[in-house]
């Protein structure tokens, strides 16, 4: 089954365009957890566990950010590969890496995340050129979410400058994703934030049929009614992530699993109106 097969099915099985974000931060982890666990390890791989339990019918993805294992140290690998172990095998997956590096250095970030890890789909940060994305473009049952216009104020530091005859950046990205796309196994799609709906869509039209992984909804304000307008007539189905949102629904609260399964539920109650484009 392809990238885009797989994706597709996703989002019509669960009726849903929502990408569950697993950000474990041990700050914000719920006391309940924290009494019952001794180690960080112990916590996040329980706190991640039971995030997917109850959000699992309503969302159609996951996304694990590298940065929350990691910063575990030595067992942080292992704490993630037991997470994504524990997601359906219906979902997509979504290693939230933002690598973007060359030859050799790449082919191994390939075997970790593609060989070893089997995740489904990588963000790669191209900013060392599109040569990052080579290594990983070989395999038709993968996805590839390349930085285009990301959700931060930073974008305006280098994807919202003049580039290369383009207005922004990003729209040569886009361009340059879509003429690639040609060559490319891997399906080549794009990270694009929500609160910059208004400028996405002349980002959008240049790559029209490349899958969208979309955060910024939820705690960073992003608007859904615009963010629909701006994917009106985009071919490439969008997940549309939410991660402090949800995982932290609950707060402290005894019963906070419900809390994140509600919110969860909400969420894709908002999204209604993106998704029925999709299904």
């Amino acid at each position: 089954m392809t990238f885009p097969e797989k994706l597709k099915n996703a989002v019509s099985h669960t009726g849903s365009v929502l990408c569950v974000g697993l950000d474990p931060n041990l700050d914000l982890l719920p006391q309940p957890i924290k009494d019952q666990f001794d180690s960080p390890e112990e916590q996040v791989t329980y706190f991640c566990k039971l995030v997917i339990d109850y959000t699992s019918e309503y969302c159609a993805a996951f996304k694990p950010n590298l940065g929350f294992f990691e910063a575990l140290g030595s067992n942080g690998l292992s704490v993630f590969e037991e997470v994504i172990d524990h997601i359906p095998d219906d979902k997509i997956i979504i290693a939230d890496a933002k690598r973007g590096d060359i030859s050799s250095t790449a082919e191994h970030y390939k075997k970790a995340f593609w060989d070893e890890f089997n995740v489904d789909a990588i963000t790669l940060n191209p900013l060392m050129g599109f040569e990052t994305l080579q290594a990983f473009s070989k395999d038709e049952t993968k996805g590839i979410y390349v930085l285009t216009l990301t959700s931060n104020p930073g974008a305006a530091d280098f994807l919202k400058k003049p580039f290369s005859g383009f207005d922004m950046m990003a729209q040569y990205i886009a361009d340059q994703l879509a003429q690639k796309s040609a060559h490319s196994s891997s399906h080549l799609g794009m990270v694009i934030g929500a609160t910059q709906a208004e400028e996405a869509a002349s980002v959008l039209s240049l790559h029209p049929e490349g899958a969208l992984l979309i955060p910024g909804i939820g705690a960073q304000g992003g608007s859904i009614s615009e963010l629909a307008r701006s994917l009106k007539g985009h071919q490439g189905i969008p997940l549309i992530n939410s991660s402090r949102g949800i995982t932290y629904a609950g707060k402290d609260e005894g019963d906070w699993p419900e809390h994140v399964a509600e919110a969860a539920k909400s969420m894709k109650q908002k999204l209604n109106q993106i998704t029925q484009q999709y299904v």
